[in-house]
């Protein structure tokens, strides 16, 4: 089921794309009559800040999904960010509850862009970004682009180097594997949780992830992106290394890798030695969904980053 948001926020982006980004709310002092984006009424967005978000938090936060991902898989960490800060995550477009244009731009450039609209619409700067794989790719080469709008970044499980040919044609076969339609949601639990070939061991928090991105359909569910749209925007990162941006990135910067991820510990040491303000930290048990894997633990790793952050503003 989805998590429950709390406002939807509208946001246009790159060519005119329409953007939702999704505004949290801390629990502890949530309107119990808040909604969820299958609810939530557009036109009650806060630009301003002044609502769920809004006075009194210390910074703003941008949390940016990765490849097939969306907003309501970052409720968790925007629950707790909401107390100190103006939480806002995006559904990128051609996911989520965004546009999905079949013929529209699927670029680097694009979703930069849309990042970029989401902050000087929503009046988030100087924000900090929190972005996991494609997101956190997204944020840094926002954060090397426009330093003005951007204080802080946390990247999450994202590799700076190219992944190559070999990689998109596993992920092209991958996609190709599904049996969709599914059944139920317990069938998409199960199968992703438990029955991919690229599960290595039961990952409940892995069949949780995939039934938050399915919709039921006349003949069962689906995913709510087109598989050939994501390997049209996988195609534009995996082929080419994003050192270069990342040593312009000048904020201070949190790497973080779950221990069982994609993103290697040398490879993950070698990207804070190329930040030119660079940190570390490892979350153990985790895959690539770290937030998603280990949200307690995931929270005890960047929290006093954050921290940190605040306390120099």
């Amino acid at each position: 089921m989805e998590q429950r948001l709390d406002v939807r926020l509208d946001v246009t982006g790159a060519d005119g794309v329409r953007l939702a980004a999704w505004e949290f709310s801390d629990p502890s002092s949530s309107d119990p009559s808040s909604g969820d984006p299958s609810s939530s009424d557009p036109s009650s967005g806060d630009p301003l800040g002044t609502g769920a978000g809004g006075a009194g938090r210390d910074s703003a936060v941008l949390l940016l999904h990765g490849l097939m991902g969306r907003a309501s898989h970052w409720a968790g960490t925007a629950r707790w960010l909401a107390g100190r800060h103006r939480a806002v995550a995006l559904d990128q477009r051609g996911h989520g509850r965004s546009d999905k244009p079949a013929d529209g731009r699927y670029t680097r450039e694009a979703y930069v862009a849309d990042a970029e609209a989401a902050i000087e619409q929503l009046g988030l700067a100087p924000v900090t970004l929190i972005g996991h794989a494609m997101g956190a790719l997204t944020a840094w080469q926002l954060a090397a682009k426009r330093p003005d709008l951007v204080r802080a970044l946390v990247i999450s499980d994202m590799r700076a180097s190219a992944l190559g040919a070999a990689s998109q044609r596993e992920w092209k076969d991958w996609f190709g594997a599904w049996p969709v339609p599914f059944a139920s949601l317990t069938d998409v639990r199960k199968w992703f949780g438990e029955e991919d070939p690229w599960v290595e061991r039961p990952t409940p928090a892995r069949g949780e992830f995939f039934a938050e991105v399915m919709a039921e359909r006349a003949d069962g569910w689906g995913p709510v992106f087109s598989r050939r749209q994501m390997l049209s925007v996988r195609e534009t990162w995996v082929h080419d290394a994003h050192w270069e941006e990342l040593a312009h990135v000048r904020c201070p910067t949190l790497v973080v890798r779950g221990l069982d991820g994609e993103l290697g510990r040398a490879e993950a040491h070698e990207m804070v030695r190329v930040l030119p303000q660079g940190q570390y930290a490892e979350v153990s048990d985790a895959g690539h969904l770290v937030h998603y894997d280990r949200p307690d633990a995931w929270r005890a790793a960047i929290e006093p980053f954050l921290d940190g952050i605040a306390a120099r503003a």
